[in-house]
């Protein structure tokens, strides 16, 4: 990460700053959060699942 803001111009302190700027201004994440789907309960049910089936064999 430090790589990419160097090649931008900007150091990491910098880098932070502007994102913190924009959130206070905005009042939200300027980008799209979500959470990994692999992980939802249903994933994981289905996972343990089939790990309990091969376990079974």
């Amino acid at each position: 990460m430090e790589q990419v803001y160097k090649d931008m111009g900007l150091k990491m302190t910098s880098a932070f700053t502007m994102f913190a700027t924009k959130v206070a201004r905005e009042r939200r994440i300027p980008f799209e959060v979500s959470a990994d789907p692999l992980y939802s309960k249903e994933n994981i049910e289905e996972l343990e699942r089939r790990i309990a089936n091969l376990n079974a064999e």
